[in-house]
């Protein structure tokens, strides 16, 4: 009979239940359409939705802070693994290979340490920060459906006092139905009231206190860590100094071949032109006048002999009257101009053996500088200069158009002809004493990697 009773109490708490949930949906359905007005509190709700906003920051300052740990975790071994392979290729009859040791196992352990106080100081301190949020927000949902209650209570109260036929019997139930409703709302809502703003502000405290938590556990990590690179830094200089002899060679950033040819094929293909371009056509055995006389290329780069100051006058030959000079004269603003001119002079005086003599306008130049101009600094560079570099180890070229270099060479860097056959990590450059001794870049000129020197000017 006890057991049946105990199902039959039990039956009736269900079917109680269900008719709660069937009176909250009907009474929700009235509001929703206004056929029944709802209690409002909006200071109440300001601080739901406070609280809705902390709950999600705190929940993400958890995951991050996982993360944050994993990611220590993950270093941790990744640093283990790296002092484990020193420890290998650390040679016994190497000095301070005992201290190498030491310095692993001391560096194990103040990461072990690290991530053991990161979790104490920070994670469990942020589990136990979220833990108070559960039971709160079950608690702001059970104050909702007792709302609805004490308002479904309210409507039918007030529904039977209205009613044409009145029944002191039903409304003096509903009465005591709705006492009962408005006070279990009532010590719920004062609960809430005073916990939600103590905890919204309780947020600032934790935040400063995480944080500084975190900062000053990284700041102690950090320094104690820089303590044993310093170690390391020490033993490893003890080791280089008596191994010195056996240096790590440097090697050379590989360069694209299909630039190196691009820039022989340009080479050789100025040597060739330059030939082409100052012979002159002799005369035919008849003596007849040229008739179709070959446009000529001016070079600019002419011999330190054949240039002039501004304003000088232009040399005559017996076989070239005044006219020829005077073409050329006006001529010195355009290289092609200056080429076709002096072919159709040359043909005009019948004379093909003498070429035309260009005179630039513009102050001359000797060996890359401005005569009368230019600052003495860079008086004796190569034309283009930019500046000085000095080799660190020896370079041994590979192809015709590098340089060789030795450890001290310094070296007049140039730009390329052409910025497009600029290899990435390579230089365009002459050494200063071949520049000095020959003053010629054709010939001196070449490429060099940039990593085997250092910039000095």
């Amino acid at each position: 009979m006890a057991e049946l009773g105990s199902k039959g109490v039990t039956a009736g708490k269900i079917a109680s239940n269900v008719q709660k949930k069937l009176t909250r949906a009907q009474e929700k359905v009235l509001q929703k359409l206004g056929k029944a007005d709802e209690t409002k509190d909006e200071q109440f709700e300001q601080c739901v939705q406070n609280f809705n906003k902390q709950l999600s920051e705190g929940t993400r300052l958890q995951k991050d802070l996982r993360t944050y740990l994993a990611s220590v975790k993950a270093m941790h071994e990744a640093s283990k693994k790296l002092t484990e392979c020193l420890q290998e290729v650390y040679e016994p009859e190497w000095p301070g290979r005992d201290d190498t040791n030491k310095i692993a196992e001391n560096n194990d352990l103040l990461w072990t340490d690290f991530h053991q106080k990161l979790v104490d100081q920070a994670l469990l301190t942020m589990d136990t920060y979220l833990g108070q949020f559960p039971d709160i927000k079950s608690r702001i949902a059970k104050r909702g459906r007792k709302l609805v209650d004490y308002d479904s209570a309210r409507h039918h109260f007030e529904a039977l006092q209205t009613a044409k036929k009145k029944d002191e019997t039903k409304i003096a139930k509903a009465e005591e139905e709705l006492v009962k409703a408005q006070k279990v709302f009532e010590e719920m809502n004062v609960d809430l009231q005073e916990e939600l703003p103590s905890l919204w502000n309780s947020r600032v405290g934790f935040y400063v206190n995480t944080f500084q938590s975190i900062a000053g556990l990284e700041e102690n990590f950090h320094k104690e860590m820089s303590k044993l690179n310093q170690n390391l830094h020490d033993v490893l200089l003890g080791l280089d100094k008596q191994y010195s002899g056996n240096a790590f060679p440097v090697k050379a950033q590989p360069r694209k071949k299909t630039k190196l040819f691009a820039r022989l094929r340009k080479k050789m293909s100025s040597d060739s032109t330059p030939a082409k371009a100052n012979k002159s056509p002799s005369p035919p055995p008849d003596g007849s006048p040229i008739t179709s006389p070959e446009t000529k290329t001016v070079n600019h780069e002419l011999e330190p002999s054949t240039l002039e100051a501004p304003g000088a006058s232009i040399p005559k030959s017996p076989s070239q009257p005044a006219e020829a000079a005077h073409a050329g004269a006006e001529a010195a603003g355009s290289e092609t101009a200056a080429g076709a001119e002096a072919s159709k002079t040359e043909a005009d005086s019948g004379s093909s053996s003498l070429p035309a003599v260009v005179v630039e306008t513009f102050p001359a130049t000797v060996n890359g500088t401005v005569e009368g101009g230019a600052s003495s600094e860079r008086a004796d560079m190569p034309p283009g200069f930019l500046f000085k570099v000095q080799a660190m180890h020896d370079y041994t070229a590979t192809d015709s158009d590098e340089l060789q270099l030795k450890a001290g060479d310094v070296v007049l860097v140039i730009p390329f002809e052409n910025p497009e056959e600029q290899d990435e990590g390579w230089l365009m450059g002459v050494k200063e004493s071949d520049w000095i001794q020959h003053k010629e870049l054709e010939q001196c000129r070449g490429v060099f990697p940039e990593n085997f020197t250092e910039r000095v000017q």
